[in-house]
């Protein structure tokens, strides 16, 4: 795996550069913005050609929000534009944020175990001063007797 002959300065490096790059996305919006077209119904409009696409286009920016789908029309024009770009930079930050992610777990990976002083005092001592009888302490409880 690459991550693996990556040094850890050269992994925390990246890691500054992502950090940096977060802070120039801007306003960012989350969702989809798509394209509808629609019948109205009427017998007699022009949408009720089969071969006609129907009215529209009618643009949709669509999200989750607490499970549930919301969904809102955007202007043509600047609002549309505006959207745009925002659920542009959504994606971006996205992905700066998945590859700030995978960066971590490589530094996490990369970074050596180094023992605390607590954890070398605890380490093989019978009595961590929890209670309890400890591995050997010897005794054990005597056969239940008619079960």
């Amino acid at each position: 795996m690459a991550d693996e002959q990556r040094d850890l300065a050269t992994l925390e490096a990246e890691r500054l550069r992502s950090l940096a790059a977060l802070g120039t996305v801007g306003d960012f919006r989350r969702g989809s913005l798509n394209e509808a077209y629609r019948r109205c119904g009427k017998a007699r409009c022009r949408c009720a050609d089969p071969a006609h696409p129907g009215h529209g286009p009618l643009h949709l920016l669509t999200r989750s929000v607490g499970g549930r789908t919301v969904t809102r029309a955007v202007r043509e024009g600047p609002e549309l534009e505006k959207v745009r770009t925002e659920v542009a930079a959504y994606r971006r930050f996205r992905a700066l944020v998945d590859g700030l992610v995978e960066v971590n777990e490589a530094i996490c990976e990369a970074r050596p175990v180094i023992p605390s002083d607590d954890a070398l005092a605890t380490t093989g001592a019978a009595d961590d001063g929890r209670g309890g009888s400890g591995r050997g302490s010897g005794t054990r409880s005597p056969p239940r007797q008619g079960a």
